[in-house]
């Protein structure tokens, strides 16, 4: 049901009504990622290389943010998950969220993840990461957090606070 078209980068749209997220007849969480950044590009791409059950993924810029209950700023901070159920989940409890849906042994690294003390640690390389994103291989200076954040962005919808509770 869902056709993936590349633009700037990689989005999915639904081959029934060319929503850019997933229509009512539709199950399935959404991961949501910063598509300005070559670093989350390009570890989106790596995801849909190596893990077979994904969520639906799409850039935060080209989402229907108000349906999923997020905003701008959430988005551009860290990756979101968007389960069945609403639920949201943000950062390294996202990441873990993503590999507990895709199953087999992913599941165990997103359980591991998720769990007391190991969710803490992982949150915090999460932070480090997001703020490092520039430096890494495949970042650019877009990746960059600090002029991004310190400028006003437009909470466009009014969406709750996401969890980073697993």
């Amino acid at each position: 049901m869902w056709r993936r078209y590349r633009t700037e980068c990689r989005i999915y749209r639904c081959a029934a009504c060319d929503s850019p997220i997933p229509c009512d007849g539709v199950a399935g969480p959404v991961l949501v990622f910063d598509g300005d950044c070559a670093f989350c590009t390009s570890s989106v791409g790596w995801l849909e290389r190596h893990v077979g059950k994904r969520p639906v993924i799409v850039a935060w810029q080209f989402a229907d943010l108000d349906r999923l209950g997020l905003t701008p700023r959430q988005c551009s901070e860290a990756l979101q998950w968007v389960g069945v159920d609403g639920r949201h989940r943000q950062g390294a409890a996202a990441v873990a969220a993503t590999l507990r849906h895709a199953g087999r042994g992913w599941a165990v690294v997103g359980a591991v993840l998720a769990a007391p003390g190991v969710r803490w640690v992982a949150e915090r390389v999460y932070r480090w990461v997001a703020a490092n994103r520039h430096r890494l291989p495949g970042g650019t200076a877009a990746c960059s957090l600090e002029g991004r954040l310190s400028a006003p962005l437009a909470d466009a919808g009014s969406g709750p606070p996401a969890s980073t509770e697993p």
